[in-house]
C-alpha cells in the first residue's frame, strides 16, 4: 500500500487476526512442551503445516517455477523454520513464555544491524542509535537473573532464534523476492517435514499425549502455520509490506497477555519496563533511514539571442533558424534525424 493510503477494513481484519495468531505460538509450544519432544513437535507442526499449504499451492501452479532457486530455498528454510522453531522449542522448556515472545522482539533491531552489515542502503541514524540501544537495554534487564542464575543457554538460545528470524527475510528479499510466497513456504515445510521425520520417529512418545498436547499441536500447523501464512500474504497484498511488518510490535503483547493469563505466568515491574524499552526499540530502529532524495536542481534560463535585422529573402527559400519567413512564403517543414522527435506543428 502506499504511503498515506487509507488501511482498508479488510486490512484492519487481517491485521488484528495476525497479530494475535502468531502472538499464539509461545503458550500453544510452551503447553506441548510438557508431552512430546522437541523434535516430534516441530515435526508435527511442520507436517501439518505442509499438508495443507503443498496442495495450494500445487493448484496455483506455484511450485513449478521455483526451479533455479533451490539453494535459495534451503538456506531460508534452515533460517526461518527448521533451526529456530527448534531452539525456541527447547528454549521454553526453562523459560517463560511471555518472556520469551518479549526476546523476539528484538528481530526488527537484530535484522537492521544486518541489513547495514551486509550492505543495505539503510543509515544508522541517531533515532535508530537510540532504538538499538533501548532495546538492547530491554534485552538486558531480561536476561540478567537468567544469567545470574547460570540459566544463559535459553537465553542464548531464544537470541538465535531471533538471529534467523532477521535473517530469513533478508533471503527472502534479495534472492527470492520475486517468488510466490505461498509456494516457497510450503516447499520449506515439506522440506523441514523431511528433515524432522527421523528425529521424531526416534523420540515419538509411548504414549498417547494428553489432549492439551495434541490440541496444541493441532493448533501450531493448522492455525499458527497454515492458515497463518495464508493470511499473511493476504494481509501483504492488502497494505503492502512495510505495514504488514508492524504486527511484530503487536506480538509481544499477545504472548505476554496469553502467558500471564493462561498459564498464570508472573508479571513483574520488569518484564513491563523490558516490554517498553524493547518496543520503544524496535519502532525506532525500523524508522526509514534511506537517504533523502536530492532535488534536481533546476537549469539556468537560456538568455534570449541578441536581435539581428532581417536579411532579405529570396522567394520561396527556407529562412534562417530565429528568423521570421517571408510573408507569402509557404511554410517550410523542418527535417529531423532518427534521434529527435517529431516536432508538431
Amino acid at each position: 500500500m502506499e504511503r498515506g493510503r487509507a488501511v482498508s477494513r479488510r486490512g484492519w481484519v487481517l491485521f488484528a487476526l495476525m497479530s494475535v495468531i502468531w502472538g499464539v505460538p509461545y503458550l500453544l509450544i510452551k503447553v506441548a512442551d510438557t508431552g512430546v519432544s522437541v523434535s516430534v513437535l516441530v515435526f508435527a507442526r511442520v507436517a501439518v503445516g505442509a499438508a495443507v499449504l503443498l496442495p495450494i499451492a500445487i493448484r496455483r501452479g506455484q511450485i513449478r517455477v521455483l526451479g533455479g532457486r533451490w539453494r535459495w530455498l534451503a538456506a531460508f528454510a534452515v533460517v526461518e523454520i527448521m533451526l529456530p522453531w527448534a531452539l525456541l522449542s527447547d528454549a521454553e522448556r526453562r523459560l517463560s513464555s511471555s518472556l520469551t515472545g518479549l526476546l523476539i522482539a528484538v528481530v526488527p533491531i537484530i535484522g537492521l544491524v544486518l541489513a547495514r552489515v551486509t550492505g543495505g542502503p539503510e543509515r544508522l541514524t541517531a533515532v535508530r542509535w537510540a532504538g538499538l540501544l533501548a532495546g538492547l537495554g530491554g534485552v538486558a534487564l531480561l536476561a540478567g537473573p537468567h544469567l545470574a542464575g547460570g540459566s544463559a543457554w535459553p537465553i542464548a538460545e531464544v537470541i538465535l532464534v531471533a538471529l534467523c528470524y532477521a535473517t530469513g527475510p533478508l533471503i527472502a528479499n534479495r534472492k527470492l523476492g520475486d517468488l510466490p510466497g505461498l509456494g516457497a513456504t510450503a516447499v520449506c515445510l515439506a522440506a523441514a517435514t523431511v528433515v524432522y521425520a527421523p528425529a521424531a520417529a526416534l523420540t515419538w512418545p509411548a504414549g498417547v499425549p494428553s489432549a492439551e498436547v495434541l490440541g496444541s499441536l493441532a493448533a501450531l500447523g493448522v492455525l499458527c502455520t497454515a492458515i497463518a501464512f495464508v493470511l499473511f500474504f493476504q494481509l501483504i497484498a492488502e497494505v503492502g509490506p512495510a505495514k504488514a511488518t508492524v504486527i511484530t510490535y503487536v506480538n509481544p503483547a499477545v504472548a505476554v497477555a496469553l502467558g500471564v493469563a493462561v498459564l498464570g505466568e508472573p508479571l513483574t515491574p520488569a518484564i513491563v519496563a523490558a516490554f517498553v524499552l524493547i518496543l520503544t526499540g524496535s519502532v525506532l530502529a525500523t524508522r526509514s533511514g534511506l537517504p533523502r532524495p536530492q532535488p534536481v536542481p533546476e537549469a539556468p534560463p537560456v538568455p534570449e539571442a541578441p536581435h539581428v535585422p532581417d536579411a532579405p529573402h529570396a522567394p520561396n527559400a527556407p529562412h534562417a533558424p530565429g528568423t521570421p519567413p517571408v510573408p507569402g512564403a509557404p511554410p517550410v517543414r523542418r527535417l529531423r534525424t532518427a534521434d529527435q522527435p517529431a516536432v508538431r506543428d
